[in-house]
C-alpha cells in the first residue's frame, strides 16, 4: 500500500512539474506575446495587422517555408532510406554529417551559403552570367531553410524504418510486385507518420529562421524580407507592438498548418 502511495505521490510530481514548466516556457511567453500586440489598443493592432510590409514578409516566409519543407520530404525520405537499407564506405560518416544543422550555429550557416553561391564563388559568377542571382534573391533563403531544416524528416523516419519487419516487404516481392510498387504500398504507409511529423517541424522551424536567412536574403522589403528579419527590425525601430502583430500571425498561421496536417492524419487513421 506505501509503495503505491509513494508511486503515486511522484507521479503527481512529475505531473505537476510537467505542467509547470509548460505554463512557466510556453504558455506565459506566448500569452506576453499576445497581450503586447493588443498593449496600444485595438485601433493600433489593426493598423499593424494591415500594413502591407507586414503581410508580404509573412506570405513570402510563408512560401519558402512551405517550398523548402517539400524539399527536405524528398530529400529526407530518400537519405533516411538510403542510409538505412544500404550498406557502402562512409555510410556512419555521412550519418552523423546529418546532425551537423543542429550542432552548427545558422549564421556559420549563412556565412557558408553565402560563401559557397555569391557573387564572388564560381557558382555564383556561373549564375550570374546566365542571368540569374542566387545570393539576396529567393534561391539562398530556400537553400538556407533547407540546410538548417535537413535533419528532420531523416530522424524522424528512420527510427520507423528500423522498427519495420520486412517480412511485408518480401512478401510483396513473392507475389510478383515489383520494387517500385512495393516502396509505395507496404514500405511508404510505414513512413507516413514520420514523413508528416518531421515536415510539421521542418516548416514550423523554416518559418522562424533567422540566423542563416539574414545574410542571404539581402533584406530587400517586399522582395525578399522574411518575417523573421521584419521582427527584428521592428524591435530595433522601437515598435515592439508591431512585431507582437506579426508574431501573432506567425503563430496563427503555423497552428492552422499543424492542425490541418493533424486533422487529415485523423480522417486517414480514424482509430
Amino acid at each position: 500500500m506505501n509503495a503505491v502511495l509513494r508511486y503515486r505521490g511522484a507521479l503527481w510530481g512529475f505531473r505537476t512539474t510537467l505542467l509547470l514548466y509548460v505554463f512557466l516556457l510556453v504558455v506565459i511567453p506566448l500569452g506576453g506575446i499576445y497581450a503586447q500586440s493588443f498593449y496600444g489598443g485595438w485601433g493600433t493592432f489593426v493598423d499593424s495587422l494591415i500594413e502591407p510590409l507586414a503581410w508580404q514578409s509573412v506570405v513570402f516566409t510563408f512560401r519558402l517555408a512551405f517550398i523548402a519543407t517539400a524539399i527536405n520530404v524528398v530529400i529526407g525520405t530518400m537519405s533516411a532510406w538510403v542510409l538505412h537499407r544500404y550498406r557502402f564506405v562512409g555510410r556512419a560518416w555521412l550519418n552523423s554529417l546529418v546532425d551537423l544543422p543542429f550542432a552548427l550555429p545558422t549564421a556559420v550557416g549563412g556565412l557558408m551559403i553565402l560563401l559557397l553561391l555569391g557573387p564572388g564563388s564560381f557558382i555564383g559568377r556561373l549564375a550570374e552570367s546566365m542571368g540569374w542571382r542566387i545570393v539576396f534573391a529567393e534561391p539562398a533563403i530556400v537553400v538556407a531553410m533547407v540546410f538548417v531544416t535537413f535533419p528532420f524528416v531523416i530522424r524522424a523516419v528512420q527510427p520507423l524504418l528500423e522498427e519495420a519487419d520486412r517480412s511485408e516487404e518480401e512478401a510483396s516481392y513473392t507475389l510478383g510486385a515489383s520494387r517500385m510498387h512495393t516502396f509505395l504500398h507496404v514500405t511508404l504507409p510505414r513512413m507516413r507518420p514520420g514523413i508528416v511529423s518531421g515536415a510539421m517541424l521542418a516548416f514550423s522551424r523554416a518559418m522562424a529562421e533567422f540566423g542563416a536567412v539574414v545574410l542571404v536574403a539581402g533584406n530587400i522589403p517586399g522582395k525578399t524580407l522574411v518575417a523573421s528579419v521584419y521582427i527584428f527590425g521592428e524591435i530595433e525601430s522601437d515598435h515592439p507592438q508591431a512585431a507582437a502583430v506579426v508574431s501573432i500571425l506567425l503563430l496563427t498561421l503555423s497552428f492552422l498548418f499543424l492542425w490541418a496536417i493533424h486533422w487529415i492524419q485523423n480522417r486517414r487513421n480514424p482509430s
